[in-house]
């Protein structure tokens, strides 16, 4: 009975919403510098200087850095997600490899061609069906 006299429900709630603007404030942060060293379009000293602005005023370069690239920041990360995306598909493409009927068919080419032997043919079809 006595916490909650000296410790009131609104003061609970303001100590709730200055916990979760803390954690978001930190995540911005995290997502600012995440951008800012990811991003391709900004030489060394650019990084450099904007790091040295968020770093001695916070608020103020967070908030001016989101005004200025903001934009760019959800296009770079389109942009990565798609090469990322590009690359497991190649990576699919070149684990999944070609089917055991197609891998035939070339072989049977190969061997109408007379580029390899009946020998040679007949070994590397009971491998493929094997």
């Amino acid at each position: 009975m006595l916490a909650s006299y000296q410790y009131p429900i609104l003061d609970f709630f303001w100590t709730m919403l200055m916990f979760f603007a803390f954690v978001i404030w930190i995540w911005l942060l995290i997502i600012v510098f995440i951008d800012i060293f990811r991003s391709p379009d900004m030489g060394g000293w650019a990084k450099a200087l904007w790091v040295i602005f968020i770093i001695i005023l916070p608020i103020l370069g967070v908030l001016i850095y989101l005004i200025a690239r903001g934009g760019g920041m959800a296009e770079r990360r389109v942009q990565e997600a798609q090469q990322q995306q590009a690359a497991f598909d190649d990576y699919v493409k070149q684990t999944a490899g070609s089917s055991s009927a197609d891998q035939l068919a070339k072989l049977s080419d190969l061997k109408d061609k007379g580029v390899i032997t009946q020998a040679e043919f007949d070994s590397q079809k009971a491998k493929i069906l094997a």
